[in-house]
């Protein structure tokens, strides 16, 4: 049997994707997991399903509890395909009584499915249920991170089935946070975050609040991917509360392309200028680094500095489409500056910034364009460029530690 009971009559009967590795653009080296809940009381009740190429797992998970058959109730907390892309077969198996959703989720569902005569019971924040001798809660939490999205919350027990919210990328034949490296876990939870809710780090700010205003006894956090918070519960709640301040750690990125290695050696020579000055450096050539990887970096960077030869009075493919990814995630509280080399046009430098003004990030340096292949004399203004950002990063630091 491969399902787990979270408390008793409480089963995991998702599904694991060992060999998914890139997630509508997120790179996903740990595969996966597509969690769905199970609850058996009076009224049976099934949250969430799985992708539509995991339903036979989730179905045989069910079979190992009870006949899907005698599914009353069906919640929907999101409907993205991951989720919800089992649905259209499992109604035709377990015909429920009621489909729970929130009010967008409704209509994502029939926007997605094309069926209005399914049994919508549309809940909002607030809204709750008796399953017998349970009962549900249901918060509504809108573009965390669908319009659709909703979180729900067993009352009797304290678990909260958190949707996309503290999940992780992470596949794994375990289901609990005690069970694996916590070190995997944070990580992969970072990940997450960077590269699917850190633009709406402001909603994120207000569901925290919210949940903590609600009085919630919350014992275990089961979010929709990755492994269940049952013992590391406040571990990821302040994560996420660092996380959506837009705190820093205070380390400097340079990230960069080039096309015959001036750019590169002007991007370690600003290195060296950074490291003398004491900060912690990453240097991230986009040539080797996936740009999912690079933005669990921006998550915890103080500074952002970008490094592009110009091509076709333009950028370097690779770093145009970072730029065009980091503005969709919107970081916030960050330092920037760019430099490149160029052979007589040189646009890149001036292109980064305005890229890098309009994230709002703060340019502490004009930019730095060299022609061809920098001599000694040029790199010494590499050197002295990373010495005056990271002077400046640690300024900063100081002022907010003071």
């Amino acid at each position: 049997m491969s399902t787990t009971e979270l408390a008793k009559g409480i089963y995991w009967v998702g599904a694991v994707d060992w060999d998914v590795r890139d997630f509508h653009g997120y790179s996903t080296y740990r595969g996966t997991t597509y969690n769905a809940f199970l609850i058996v009381d009076e009224k049976i009740t099934l949250f969430d399903t799985v992708k539509r190429s995991h339903m036979d797992e989730m179905l045989r998970n069910i079979r190992a509890v009870v006949d899907p058959a005698k599914i009353d109730y069906l919640v929907i907390n999101h409907v993205e395909m991951d989720h919800s892309g089992s649905l259209p077969e499992l109604m035709d198996i377990v015909k429920p009584e009621k489909i729970f959703c929130s009010p967008m989720g409704q209509k994502a569902i029939i926007e997605h499915f094309h069926r209005e005569d399914w049994p919508f019971e549309v809940v909002k924040t607030g809204s709750e249920i008796s399953l017998g001798k349970r009962t549900i809660q249901f918060l509504e939490t809108r573009m965390l991170h669908w319009p659709d999205s909703m979180f729900s919350y067993v009352k009797e027990d304290g678990i909260l089935f958190s949707s996309d919210a503290f999940g992780q990328h992470y596949a794994t034949s375990e289901r609990f946070d005690d069970q694996v490296d916590m070190s995997e876990v944070m990580h992969e939870s970072a990940k997450y975050y960077a590269n699917i809710l850190y633009l709406y780090a402001p909603l994120i700010r207000k569901l925290l609040a919210a949940v903590a205003s609600m009085n919630l006894d919350i014992k275990m956090i089961a979010p929709d991917h990755g492994v269940i918070w049952r013992t590391h519960q406040s571990k990821i709640l302040a994560a996420y509360d660092k996380w959506s301040r837009n705190e820093s750690d205070g380390k400097v990125l340079v990230i960069y392309d080039s096309m015959w290695h001036s750019t590169e050696t002007m991007a370690h020579a600003i290195g060296v200028g950074l490291r003398e000055a004491g900060v912690s450096t990453s240097m991230i050539n986009l040539k080797v680094h996936h740009r999912s990887d690079v933005m669990t970096q921006v998550l915890g960077a103080k500074a952002v500095i970008l490094g592009s030869s110009t091509l076709n009075n333009g950028l370097l493919p690779r770093m145009a489409g970072f730029l065009m990814y980091m503005r969709g995630l919107k970081p916030t509280n960050k330092f920037g500056a760019a430099f490149g080399s160029y052979g007589w046009s040189g646009e890149a430098v001036g292109l980064m910034n305005t890229a890098l003004e309009d994230m709002k990030i703060e340019l502490i340096e004009e930019g730095l364009r060299l022609k061809y292949v920098p001599d000694d004399k040029k790199l010494e203004e590499c050197i002295e460029m990373g010495r005056r950002i990271g002077k400046r990063v640690s300024e900063s630091s100081m002022e907010k530690a003071a």
